[in-house]
């Protein structure tokens, strides 16, 4: 295509006039038809020569000399826990089943009754009084219902929490010029100084893609009391060595996450919103269901169309999506098992610490974010 059209040269312009600087189109366009488009070429002529090469196998089974060595020494780093892949497979299908039996309830209860579990959960996200218009005034509507629900978190952690972050938060759109191949939702960890918030960026690109049922866990998980209130608490943490503020473990940041969305239904987030709470167990089925995914394709010899078959079915994932996350699991075997594990290990550590004599809930929250990331098996011995 033109390079006047691709977003890297509108970006750079819109942002030079902001600036009141003299247009750089001219040597933009110049830089991207000279050496980057020159470098976009040969990678797209080494991933013709790769593809040739590619077989359909989606799994690691059939494509490395020892596979189930590799794929066990995957799922320790990732999930930085004991568990074998069939320990794993067996656990992804226990929580499945649990997720979809109260789901079941909690879909009925609101006069969803036809269909499977999956199939009645994507249904909502097709009806319009779920969704928020996708225009520039929806969008901003959308902002808006985040940042009061995250008002609303913030005021009230410290009813669970002995300390929290001195430093602020924000929500901020995904950038149009790169929102067409981001990802949903993430969050950024403010600076080490306080000089840049936390930000919790969220793709609008199509509104459609957030349904009003579907964000309230969502904002739990990645600001408060989820990634950005951890990530802050670990940051203002002077005493603990800059590496220990700054390090990551999926398992615990992303078990965090989890945990965070089951605080949030502890503290009774969802007690007048049924949908929501809907959307909280449907993420906590996903996450469930990667379970099943990720060791059925590495270790059981799924196959990438029976994978995705299971996620639109079971997590009520839509055929895109679904390819996706599958094609993610391929690329990175055991990654995806990180959330769910992190999460029920972090709540197995909270059960055990609550039959001791003494329990305090802001004690335990403190323990647990208070220095910074680290393996379960440490965070277990902490505990």
């Amino acid at each position: 295509g033109q390079a006047r059209d691709k977003a890297m040269i509108r970006s750079l312009t819109r942002r030079a006039h902001e600036q009141g600087l003299e247009d750089p189109e001219a040597a933009a366009v110049a830089l991207f038809e000279g050496p980057i488009r020159q470098a976009l070429t040969r990678q797209i002529s080494a991933l013709e020569r790769h593809r040739a090469r590619a077989v359909h196998d989606a799994g690691i089974g059939s494509r490395l000399p020892d596979p189930e060595a590799y794929y066990a020494l995957n799922l320790k780093t990732y999930t930085t826990t004991a568990y074998s892949a069939d320990e794993i497979h067996r656990i992804g299908r226990d929580q499945v089943a649990e997720l979809t039996g109260r789901l079941d309830g909690l879909l009925k209860a609101q006069g969803y009754t036809r269909g499977t579990v999956g199939a009645r959960v994507a249904a909502l996200n097709r009806e319009p009084r779920f969704l928020f218009a996708n225009t520039d005034a929806g969008r901003a509507e959308l902002l808006a219902y985040l940042e009061a629900e995250m008002a609303m978190v913030r005021a009230r952690m410290p009813e669970v929490f002995a300390t929290v972050p001195r430093g602020g938060f924000e929500i901020r759109r995904i950038p149009v010029e790169i929102e067409g191949g981001a990802p949903g939702g993430y969050a950024s960890g403010g600076s080490l100084d306080g000089s840049r918030p936390g930000i919790y960026y969220i793709n609008l690109k199509d509104t459609a893609d957030w349904p009003r049922w579907s964000l309230k866990t969502l904002t739990y998980h990645e600001a408060a009391p989820g990634h950005l209130f951890q990530g802050a608490l670990a940051r203002e943490a002077g005493d603990l060595p800059l590496y220990r503020r700054l390090t990551g473990f999926s398992a615990y940041s992303e078990g965090w996450g989890l945990y965070a969305e089951r605080l949030a239904d502890e503290m009774g987030f969802y007690d007048d919103d049924p949908f929501g709470r809907i959307g909280y167990l449907q993420s906590f089925l996903f996450r469930a269901a990667r379970l099943v995914v990720d060791t059925g394709l590495h270790a059981k010899g799924w196959s990438r169309e029976e994978a995705i078959r299971y996620m639109i079915a079971t997590a009520a994932e839509p055929e895109n999506r679904a390819e996706r996350e599958i094609e993610r699991y391929c690329a990175a075997p055991g990654q995806a098992c990180a959330y769910k594990l992190g999460e029920i290990e972090i709540a197995r550590l909270r059960t055990e610490a609550e039959r001791r004599p003494g329990f305090s809930l802001k004690a335990f929250h403190d323990r647990v974010v208070m220095s910074g990331p680290m393996p379960m098996t440490v965070l277990a011995s902490r505990i």
